[in-house]
């Protein structure tokens, strides 16, 4: 970061204003967010209180988040251990505390209308705790199976490979990913069989440019991945 001044000594010296854009730099590097990313948040949100004041939101709810998410996992760890008895028809519960969907209610609601979130709602609502359960792990699965195919695509000649998002596998993990979405009511297009083009795409790019989405991929620049192989998918197969 440019210091406020530099000494005749060749100190570099920083004001207040810089010290407080150098803690909204790091905030953003811990959600997640690259330096070109960054730069152009700085530059849209100008007003450092306000920008703060939505990172402090941010990280209360991630704390709660994780707070119950961390519970959940010791209660697995010392159930394995025989420290703890679950009951079988408790476990799915009490695997999955925490994981919880309507932490995005306000912002599904603001985005695609309240029916769609009522819709969305109760679909969840009427699964079983095992069906539940099973839902989260196939798309834990289908998550951890886009962070790699991300990473191999990084890592190697993606043209070589096939491992860019145009690829045979990259496109596979796209149809994964409309068929899971196909299947909630309240998805724009769900009457119809499926995610409408436009939705495909726009969830794409949400997935880029919020960090806690971007989180489920492994980061930023893995949810671009993402992004990118699930606009060739809609780009070729919906209309």
């Amino acid at each position: 970061m440019r210091p406020s001044r530099v000494g005749e000594n060749g100190y570099r010296y920083y004001d207040h204003e810089a010290l407080v854009r150098l803690q909204r730099v790091l905030m953003l590097r811990e959600m997640g967010l690259g330096i070109p990313a960054i730069a152009e948040m700085l530059a849209d949100q100008r007003d450092d209180l306000t920008a703060l004041e939505s990172h402090l939101v941010w990280l209360a709810e991630s704390r709660a988040r994780l707070s119950r998410q961390i519970a959940t996992v010791q209660k697995t760890i010392d159930q394995l251990r025989g420290k703890e008895q679950i009951l079988a028809k408790d476990m799915p519960h009490a695997m999955f505390d925490g994981f919880d969907h309507t932490v995005y209610a306000e912002e599904v609601k603001e985005r695609w209308g309240r029916e769609a979130y009522d819709r969305g709602d109760s679909w969840w609502g009427s699964k079983t705790d095992a069906e539940k359960a099973e839902w989260k792990a196939a798309q834990s699965a289908l998550q951890a199976d886009w962070a790699a195919a991300a990473v191999d695509a990084a890592a190697v000649d993606a043209a070589a490979s096939g491992a860019d998002p145009s690829g045979d596998a990259a496109q596979q993990l796209a149809q994964r990913q409309f068929d899971s979405l196909a299947g909630i009511p309240g998805t724009p297009g769900y009457s119809t069989g499926g995610p409408t083009k436009e939705y495909f795409i726009g969830l794409g790019e949400l997935y880029v440019e919020d960090p806690r989405f971007a989180a489920n991929y492994g980061g930023t620049e893995n949810a671009a991945f993402v992004r990118d192989a699930t606009r060739v998918y809609a780009e070729r197969k919906l209309s």
